[in-house]
């Protein structure tokens, strides 16, 4: 993939940190969560696509990660009920780029389509960071008032930490009940 220079150089004005903490990954009740994607998502393309590579997609608050696959899971018919499982990983990255909503028109990405199933170009900016071996993204949800940590295969130490701390299952159509403004 032929990344654009203009790209490249609002990448490299953005700052990047190091992270060191826990985050949430749910998944179905007997998927690993430490397991790559390869199948794509708001950052990735699918491996095999140009510009694809794999990617872990993690949340820094608990609900937030149900609140991603809770997404996903309500555009399917009929909905699934079988219990999603919460895990809480301890992880560490060297060199994650932090993206904000006020960075998102310098990187070409619309914030108010953001929290649309148009990937096109989050997947460009995230094939960009994956080019410049940064082994992690910053970057909020789209789904949950918080931010999310992606982690990039690619670049991603065999070294660095990445272990399961506890998990929880978690009934969907319970937790959305809970969730939802009309619960207060």
């Amino acid at each position: 993939m032929i990344h654009s220079p203009e790209l490249i150089e609002q990448i490299l004005r953005l700052p990047t940190e190091s992270f060191d903490g826990t985050v949430f990954r749910a998944t179905g009740a007997n998927a690993d969560p430490t397991a790559f994607s390869t199948t794509g998502g708001r950052w990735a393309a699918p491996e095999g696509f140009e510009g694809g590579f794999s990617i872990l997609y993690t949340s820094l608050e608990r609900n937030a990660a149900v609140a991603e696959v809770a997404s996903y899971l309500s555009l399917l018919t009929p909905v699934p009920r079988k219990p999603l499982t919460v895990h809480e990983l301890s992880v560490s990255v060297e060199r994650a780029l932090k993206i904000v909503v006020a960075d998102f028109p310098a990187l070409g990405i619309d914030p108010k389509s953001y929290d649309q199933c148009n990937y096109d170009r989050t997947q460009i900016v995230g094939a960009a960071i994956n080019f410049l071996e940064m082994d992690g993204l910053l970057a909020p949800s789209a789904r949950w008032s918080c931010d999310n940590l992606m982690i990039f295969a690619n670049s991603y130490s065999l070294d660095a930490k990445l272990t399961v701390d506890r998990a929880e299952n978690v009934q969907f159509d319970e937790w959305s009940a809970l969730t939802s403004p009309d619960a207060t």
